[in-house]
């Protein structure tokens, strides 16, 4: 069971726009559609991101990018 957590500070919301924007730099796409994808297409954001915030913004810049683009994979969400 996934567990949803919404965002709950400023630090957090830095850091969900950083993964949106790198993503949406490492695939050549518009960050509104990597927005779209991790929300209402997946819930990404909310259900995986944000949640593993306090391992997550930890890593690098690369790791970041590579294991959302993992999630999404496994999940099925394309952009």
């Amino acid at each position: 069971m996934e567990v949803e957590k919404k965002i709950r500070n400023a630090a957090e919301l830095e850091f969900a726009v950083f993964c949106i924007e790198n993503v949406a730099s490492k695939l050549d796409v518009d960050a509104r559609r990597v927005y779209k994808a991790l929300t209402e297409e997946s819930n990404i954001l909310n259900e995986y991101i944000i949640p593993e915030y306090d391992i997550l913004h930890t890593q690098s810049k690369e790791y970041i990018i590579e294991d959302i683009l993992d999630v999404m994979k496994e999940r099925g969400v394309e952009v």
